[in-house]
């Protein structure tokens, strides 16, 4: 008999449908019926493409004798954490204070009030790796809760207290809550020495030998990347650009890259890159197709172009609803082993490709005993993983032999997919697809974008104006956090940028006053709730970059960008207050808040508002586009359209005119414009 998870849209929450544990999604049935029953609740929380879920699942959820324990000592309650960050990050600082430790799937107990007293990651069905059974903690958190319970709820609330001062220190780098500044006093505080200190500790802990940094496992580090490309462009950097780019070949390179079809995996569990957690996530290749597309406009090098369009096109193919929205992620396993759809054998290489068949596997690494030296640790014994090691020019040549490849493997069983649409990492990608059809002059990704900001805004927008979490199958719910607005506004300025439509524009202005009202406190930073959320133990205000930017990074980063389109200094002072008191975690942990220092690099370049007026579509306004746009621009803000008049949607544009007929630019930056030009050569030699 399926339970009660089968009337939710969550896929995750879906794959739970049919397990004999008498699964509730969170909610007040939940919680009210274990205070009626006087029972602990066991809150499970996951994600579709995470594989340890999976195995979890399998030997624990969905045997009866464990079922039968979960059942009669407790409420059972699962969760998908990326339907419900603000649940997962309560949680999780719970988890790591008490084990040192995080990750997924998320096993904590809590009491009937939502208070954490015990919690781990994943349990083994047997005792092994030094861990207790799930049977075993199961036993013993009843047994104790039964007659020991003054102490659990004693313990669980000094973790909550504990939890809470955490939040307070977050909110000051220093240690302090943060204080209400002043413009000038929060201007007067950042400082470049911040940036210069955080690209010494990047430099400090980069592999030179295989990019990226720590050992294995190695994630992306994307905003990382990003930044660095940033202050290669204010500084000339040479080793700051050497970085990125050695990173980004060689994650293109190795199995981290889908070599066949495109778009990157999770993350290596090796230092060189080679064997990948197999799942996809929307996410990573947002920012991934971002950074690698500016990596190109640095360099020239054609190979992150590529790489660029390769991540779109997989997109596009793979990752969109019928009606517009960008699906979450696509799934590590197949037929029950992860992997197991992209890894190839010599003998299938040889079956697709004939006598072409050597060239390609001299090209990819292709071995007769298996090229992944982890690969008795994760089933890969005798089978290849991808990975490209001819010379870049070499590649284009072997365009063919992959798409006989690609088209082979097309015919296995694929990966699960998960078909809900996340507004947050919807506004990611449709960041990606407006700036990518601007620069690569792809009509088609502009195309894209615009369906999708058109979804959003008409499927995840209420007629309040307030947004909505999730929608999967034309229904949309939860209410939106911090990062659904923030990551939003990004897209649609982006789109904006791309198409100089107005309606951009005006929603991503709406949605800033709506996000201010909503999430801004007075003490300075946001919360990752509204102030009209539902009441949890704590209201969570996570400030740390994770493999997704910081709602309040993300915050700082538009509203610097708004202050420019608005010439409203009130949005520069919200994003001055919270980025003053972040600099010494900047500084001392680069790789831990990469999109703080992205905002703080926007603001200490003095960033450039660029208004052009003329009609978007005629020659002389195309020339002038096309000296903003061709080069990598990381410090401005872009406004076209008629002469503005008095009552412009966009204020950058109010009060600029046509000069003798002609579009003319205007540039202004620190307060002070110049002269507006007509001539494209005089606007490149000003920028």
């Amino acid at each position: 008999m399926p339970n009660r998870l089968a009337d939710e849209s969550s896929p995750y929450l879906l794959q739970h449908a049919d397990n004999p544990v008498d699964w509730y999604p969170w909610g007040e049935e939940a919680l009210g019926r274990a205070k009626a029953e006087d029972k602990a609740i066991f809150l499970s929380i996951g994600y579709s493409a995470c594989h340890w879920c999976h195995v979890m699942a399998h030997e624990s959820f969905e045997d009866e004798r464990t079922a039968a324990i979960m059942n009669e000592h407790f409420i059972n309650v699962k969760v998908d954490r990326e339907e419900r960050p603000d649940l997962d990050r309560i949680y999780m600082n719970a988890v790591v204070a008490m084990t040192g430790n995080g990750g997924w799937p998320m096993s904590v107990f809590l009491t009937a009030e939502g208070v954490p007293f015990y919690g781990g990651t994943y349990f083994p069905p047997q005792p092994r790796y030094g861990m207790p059974s799930f049977s075993q903690v199961l036993v013993a958190v009843a047994e104790a809760w039964k007659n020991r319970r003054d102490e659990l709820v004693a313990s669980g609330q000094r973790l909550l207290s504990a939890i809470e001062r955490q939040g307070a220190v977050q909110g000051g780098a220093s240690g302090q809550a943060l204080e209400q500044d002043t413009l000038d006093a929060a201007v007067s505080r950042l400082e470049q020495d911040t940036l210069d200190a955080a690209v010494s500790r990047l430099k400090q802990g980069f592999d030179r030998a295989h990019g990226g940094w720590n050992s294995a496992p190695k994630f992306p580090q994307q905003m990382a990347l990003e930044f660095l490309l940033r202050y290669h462009h204010a500084t000339g950097d040479q080793d700051a650009l050497h970085m990125v780019t050695q990173t980004l070949e060689a994650m293109a390179r190795g199995g981290m890259y889908d070599q066949l079809g495109g778009g990157f995996h999770r993350y290596s569990v090796d230092d060189r890159w080679l064997v990948p957690h197999f799942e996809k996530m929307l996410y990573d290749n947002s920012q991934l197709a971002r950074v690698t597309l500016h990596a190109w406009q640095v360099t020239g090098n054609e190979f992150f172009r590529t790489i660029t369009e390769e991540i779109l096109d997989y997109v596009v193919r793979e990752m969109i609803d019928p009606a517009g929205g960008f699906y979450s992620t696509q799934d590590a396993d197949s037929e029950g082993k992860e992997g197991k759809f992209f890894v190839w054998t010599p003998d299938e290489i040889r079956e697709v490709l004939d006598s072409d068949a050597d060239e390609f596997m001299a090209a990819y690494g292709v071995t007769g005993h298996g090229n992944a030296s982890t690969g008795s640790a994760h089933g890969f014994e005798g089978k290849n993983i991808l990975e490209f090691v001819g010379d870049l020019d070499q590649r284009p040549a072997l365009d063919e032999a992959r798409r006989a490849l690609f088209e082979t493997r097309e015919k296995r069983v694929r990966p699960g997919r998960d078909e809900k649409v996340l507004t947050s990492w919807n506004g990611l990608m449709l960041a990606a697809f407006a700036e990518a059809a601007r620069a690569l002059d792809r009509d088609d990704y502009r195309l894209v974008a615009e369906r999708n900001a058109d979804f959003l805004l008409r499927e995840l927008r209420q007629g309040n104006g307030r947004l909505r979490r999730t929608w999967k199958a034309g229904e949309a719910k939860l209410n939106g956090y911090l990062e659904d607005y923030s990551y939003l506004i990004e897209g649609l300025l982006e789109l904006y940028q791309t198409t100089f439509v107005p309606r951009w524009f005006v929603a991503a202005q709406e949605l800033a006053e709506t996000m201010i009202a909503h999430f801004w406190a007075p003490e300075g930073a946001f919360y990752d709730t509204s102030d009209d959320h539902e009441t949890l133990i704590t209201r969570p205000r996570d400030l740390q970059d994770n493999a997704t930017p910081s709602g309040n990074a993300m915050a700082v980063t538009v509203l610097l960008k708004l202050a420019g389109f608005t010439n409203d200094m009130r949005y520069a002072d919200i994003a001055h207050q919270a980025l003053a008191p972040m600099q010494l975690m900047m500084a001392q942990y680069p790789l831990g808040f990469g999109q703080w220092l992205q905002g703080l690099s926007y603001t200490l370049s003095q960033p450039r508002e660029v208004a052009i007026v003329g009609d978007p579509k005629a020659a002389d306004t195309r020339a002038l586009l096309s000296v903003v746009r061709t080069d990598y621009q990381p410090f401005q803000v872009v406004a076209c359209g008629p002469a503005g008049g008095t009552n412009a949607p966009v204020p950058l544009l109010e009060g600029r005119d046509l000069v003798d007929g002609q579009a003319a630019a205007y540039v202004c930056r620190d307060f002070a414009c110049q002269a507006p030009m007509v001539e494209p050569e005089a606007l490149r030699a000003l920028l």
